[in-house]
């Protein structure tokens, strides 16, 4: 029987905290269609302060945001994004900008660190006087920090270089900032600061900072204006959405600080990983919340058997592939947590040879 139960599959499963269940009871709302929710108002204006942004929208989901984002800045049919092959936007968000907006999405490689190389980048800009055969581009999509890449941080140098060559050739620049809190903590740089060559930033609000539901997109005044105006097209529009606002409120004024604890007992599982036999974590690689696990090839146990071992004892992990496991650390993970997780992985590998058969 199953007596405790550690969830690491995301740091999306977090549940509210007392204090915004309470805001949630509490929240002042009135019809968000409408333009009249106090409480949406609050978050929007909060989140955009922050960011260093004129304005921002309240939207259920990050890749609504990244959607309205790049229809926003690809506004015309045909148009043309770069961005990276191994990110959030290609991979994990069912083709919409190319199924919904007609956008067609230019992949440049992501390096191990989530960049780019700026080189690759430029040579990817469409020559304008081809613009009878090729698409127009019109937009750069960073991701920050790198999910894909296991939390990886773009630094600000890098940010302000891709800005400048989006300025260069008059592109817009956005950046999925899901998880930027984090990667502004790691850094230890304002968040406003890593992200102000962006023309656009989509914030989700419900994983490193753990509230229910929703992102925040900014930018301009002009770019929000049409993005709300997009949301509703796509069926984001709510109406007293001022009491998930309210709960996302709470988590900037209370998880934004704990952040810091998220990635320091990340790096104390990875390392605790990397020493089991039949198992190797990169390290170094561990600079926010994510961890990638590798079995070792030639192991008895795969990913399946692995992640259903650990299941079996209250321990819930993400398979990647079939040899590789993701974990994600949040701020309602404990540090005994974290040494109960270390427990189950050792007995789970107790006997399980090493990748030279010891």
């Amino acid at each position: 029987m199953v007596t405790k139960t550690v969830d690491l599959r995301s740091d999306t499963v977090t549940k509210p905290t007392e204090l915004m269940r309470a805001a949630m009871a509490n929240a002042e709302v009135d019809d968000d269609v409408l333009g009249s929710d106090p409480t949406t108002f609050r978050l929007e204006a909060e989140v955009a302060k922050i960011m260093g942004k004129e304005a921002g929208l309240f939207v259920p989901s990050g890749t609504m945001g990244n959607l309205i984002s790049v229809l926003v800045h690809c506004d015309i049919r045909g148009s043309e994004v770069i961005l990276g092959d191994n990110s959030h936007v290609h991979i994990f968000e069912n083709g919409g900008i190319a199924t919904l907006g007609g956008v067609h999405p230019r992949t440049v490689k992501n390096n191990d660190d989530g960049t780019m190389n700026i080189e690759l980048i430029e040579a990817a800009i469409r020559n304008p006087s081809w613009e009878l055969v090729y698409p127009t581009t019109r937009l750069i999509c960073l991701e920050n920090s790198h999910a894909n890449s296991g939390g990886r941080c773009l630094s600000v140098e890098y940010t302000d270089k891709v800005g400048e060559l989006a300025k260069k050739h008059d592109l817009k620049l956005h950046i999925d900032g899901a998880r930027i809190f984090n990667a502004a903590t790691a850094l230890g740089v304002p968040v406003d600061r890593l992200v102000q060559p962006a023309d656009s930033v989509s914030v989700c609000l419900s994983k490193g900072l753990g509230a229910p539901v929703g992102s925040v997109i900014v930018g301009s005044k002009s770019f929000i204006t049409k993005a709300r105006r997009l949301r509703k097209t796509l069926g984001g529009g709510m109406r007293q959405n001022g009491v998930l606002c309210a709960a996302a409120l709470v988590a900037l004024q209370e998880n934004v600080g704990k952040l810091d604890e998220d990635h320091k007992k990340a790096k104390v599982l990875a390392e605790g990983l990397n020493q089991i036999k039949g198992l190797r974590v990169n390290v170094t690689a561990v600079e926010t919340n994510i961890i990638f696990i590798d079995i070792v090839e030639g192991s008895k146990i795969t990913g399946e058997k692995l992640c259903k071992n650990l299941g079996e004892h209250g321990v819930l992990v993400m398979p990647e592939t079939s040899s590789r496991i993701r974990i994600v650390m949040h701020h309602q993970i404990s540090a005994s947590d974290v040494q109960y997780t270390l427990l189950c992985f050792q007995q789970a590998f107790a006997g399980v040879p090493d990748e030279n058969g010891n």
